[in-house]
């Protein structure tokens, strides 16, 4: 995934900050000079870029703004050649995860809305075309060109982002669906998977289409699929170890591992070597060396950090009457 590193900071709204990188210029100046023939002027060529960096930019706030609604964290979005990335963090459920990931192809659909009655409406607007003898009412020929591009950048960019091939929006809406069904961890395995036969077709398009891009796009996806499969692989044997069932963490609520998996942070800053891992919950969150206890427990799953006594499992109400 792209990150900060070669990236400009512009800004920062409503507590997101906005980066851009270096080759996103690159880009721009690629994708303006082979639309000149398009337009009566360059001037032209660049407003269109422009508002592909704004549809995209309201893409990505789009995820960031409704994983925020639902309880989630969302404070950075970083725009690069192959489109844009909101970092979010949802709640680990998967209605929160389906609302912060269909949130974003839902404003292409709504600019969709607004455009496509202003292409079709074109002649009925205000700007005067005059012709000898004649004077109608029409869109200046590069505003039309303009308002289709538009049409179409959406139309293509809500097309792709719908194909079910994760990490692409549509593969993580058909995970968070799966996710109601199946669990997290096997969902994630599925749409890999799916995923992974998704890169065959964009390689074979791009191969056909021969477009350096779509290659790119093949293997970014690709390498997020495998590291996709890697952590549902690890989520999956966690599944199968034995667990703490009187312990649930207050996040995903799984019950956590009874196996050795965290190590005290004070041990690793004190020793030079290996320090071993230990049972937090089998030791009521103690390290049983230093007897440092520990302030909040990484839960393996969902990587939420919460203090032990958040972990504590509701007492049933038919064992408290019973005591």
């Amino acid at each position: 995934m792209p990150t900060r590193q070669g990236s400009v900071h512009l800004f920062c709204f409503a507590g997101v900050d906005v980066y851009l990188h270096w080759a996103w210029f690159l880009m721009a100046a690629i994708e303006i000079s082979t639309r000149t023939r398009d337009y009566s002027s360059f001037v032209w060529n660049v407003l269109e870029y422009l508002a592909l960096f704004v549809i995209v930019l309201m893409h990505e706030y789009g995820h960031a703004l409704s994983c925020r609604q639902v309880g989630g964290n969302a404070n950075r979005i970083v725009l690069w050649p192959l489109g844009g990335v909101a970092y979010v963090d949802p709640p680990p459920r998967p209605g929160a995860t389906l609302w912060s990931i269909a949130a974003g192809p839902l404003v292409n659909v709504a600019l969709l809305v607004i455009l496509i009655p202003i292409g079709f409406a074109g002649g009925a607007l205000p700007w005067i075309q005059t012709v000898p003898g004649d004077v109608t009412l029409a869109l200046p020929p590069d505003v039309r060109v303009l308002v289709k591009a538009l049409v179409g950048i959406n139309v293509v960019l809500l097309a792709f982002n719908l194909l079910p091939i994760y990490p692409l929006d549509g593969g993580q809406i058909l995970r968070s669906l799966l996710w109601f069904v199946m669990g997290r961890a096997r969902s994630l395995m599925v749409a890999t998977l799916i995923g992974m036969l998704g890169v065959v077709g964009l390689v074979a398009l791009a191969i056909y289409l021969e477009s350096r891009w779509m290659a790119i796009m093949a293997v970014f996806i690709l390498w997020n699929c495998w590291a996709g499969m890697k952590e549902a692989r690890a989520m999956i044997r966690l599944g199968k170890m034995p667990q703490h069932s009187e312990y649930t963490c207050p996040a995903c609520q799984t019950s956590p591992p009874a196996v050795p998996l965290w190590i005290c942070f004070r041990c690793s800053q004190l020793s030079q070597l290996t320090v071993p891992r230990i049972d937090l919950f089998r030791t009521q969150g103690r390290c049983p060396d230093c007897g440092q206890p520990a302030a909040t427990i990484r839960c393996p799953f969902c990587g939420t950090e919460s203090p032990l006594p958040a972990w504590s499992a509701p007492v049933p109400i038919a064992a408290a009457s019973e005591r």
